[in-house]
């Protein structure tokens, strides 16, 4: 599975949960992080964490680990990194302050529909 099909099937799992403003921005060619950065935003701490989860479970049934989980505990922002792909789940307050689309700008902004 290439790292674009990992992230459309996350924004696939943040979508049937209901999340909120999903971007996929493409960073392969300005960064070594990761081929792609998806970013949602939930609309309270338990909606976050439920968005969290869905991502990991609907990408663990596919046979895709999470390789490391950062901010699980916190009220506002998760995130999974999975290698190639690094998935961002913010309160509205949380993506608003780290503002990854402006960090991030000169990435290219995916077409998701």
């Amino acid at each position: 599975m290439t790292s674009l099909e990992t992230a459309k099937m996350a924004v696939k799992a943040l979508d049937s949960k209901k999340a909120l403003d999903i971007k996929v921005i493409k960073i392969q060619d300005i960064s070594a992080i990761a081929d792609y950065f998806v970013i949602a935003t939930g609309t309270s701490s338990t909606h976050v964490k439920a968005l969290a989860d869905e991502v990991e479970a609907q990408l663990d049934e596919a046979g895709i680990s999470v390789s490391h989980v950062e901010g699980y505990r916190s009220n506002s922002w998760i995130l999974l990194d999975y290698v190639d792909v690094v998935i961002h789940v913010f309160s509205d307050e949380a993506r608003e302050y780290y503002d990854l689309e402006r960090l991030w700008q000169d990435g290219e902004i995916i077409d998701i529909e």
